[in-house]
């Protein structure tokens, strides 16, 4: 929120060719890019881009979920089939039928995007449905449509929508790999797979990039913690079966049972 505070008021499209590939500094914090566009202002226009877009299209798969996951007669077989189905896969099928543009991403994301949200809400309905409590307010004289409304449903949607927001930072990475791929947005356009793309040619040319000496301790002290970790044995205390307690009992006490 901070980098989107900081880069919204600059202008992510003015060019200035004489601050190629600048460092970080107070006047450009994340540098420029090989237009001497300032970095810090594309990456918070494009994150706003991309996660205003992301959470569009996870509003409409949570409808679309839930929808159809109230008829999982109907969305049973469609749910399996999509789900197999990748984003890029779609993404090119969605290039195919109606050519590429900005909206291609969003297309093809949005097409698979609802499949887990059905398939969760029909698994909910069913464990609803043979609860207790719905089957004694059935008994009661209760129609499907007040069940619908007063019980399944505010049963099911807290979990689902968290579910959906659980998701929308995969929907948002799928959409900037569909644009990394060229399948999207185009340039000038400052969205974060175009980001990567035009900028990946200078990775090693610009001055953070270029290869440096440095010591990284923290993958090998954290392979090292994870070895440890799982070599790690917890003594537990070792539990008696019953003929070792009473092979343990005095003499006496076993005579005078068999007393």
């Amino acid at each position: 929120m901070l980098v989107i505070a900081l880069g919204l008021p600059r202008d992510p499209l003015a060019l200035d060719t004489g601050a190629r590939l600048r460092p970080p500094s107070l006047q450009h914090p994340f540098g420029t890019d090989g237009l001497g566009r300032d970095v810090l202002a594309r990456v918070a226009h494009g994150a706003l881009d991309t996660l205003l877009l992301a959470l569009l299209i996870s509003a409409a798969a949570l409808l679309t979920g839930v929808l159809l996951g109230l008829l999982p007669r109907l969305s049973g077989p469609l749910v399996d089939t999509v789900v197999a189905l990748p984003p890029v896969l779609v993404a090119l099928l969605v290039t195919a039928v109606v050519g590429g543009g900005p909206a291609t991403p969003a297309l093809a994301v949005g097409t698979v995007a609802w499949a887990p949200l059905a398939a969760h809400t029909s698994a909910l309905l069913r464990q609803e449905r043979a609860a207790l409590h719905i089957t004694a307010t059935r008994g009661l004289g209760a129609d499907s449509w007040y069940l619908l409304r007063h019980e399944l449903l505010p049963a099911v949607l807290p979990s689902v929508t968290r579910h959906a927001l659980l998701r929308l930072p995969g929907i948002a990475l799928a959409l900037a790999s569909l644009t990394f791929l060229g399948l999207g947005a185009q340039p000038p356009t400052p969205e974060w797979g175009l980001l990567l793309a035009e900028n990946q040619p200078y990775a090693e040319r610009a001055p953070l990039g270029r290869p440096r000496p440095r010591p990284r301790p923290s993958p090998l002290l954290g392979a090292l913690a994870v070895t440890a970790a799982g070599g790690i044995r917890v003594p537990r205390r070792k539990r008696r079966t019953a003929v070792e307690v009473y092979r343990q009992q005095p003499r006496t006490k076993q005579g005078a049972g068999a007393g």
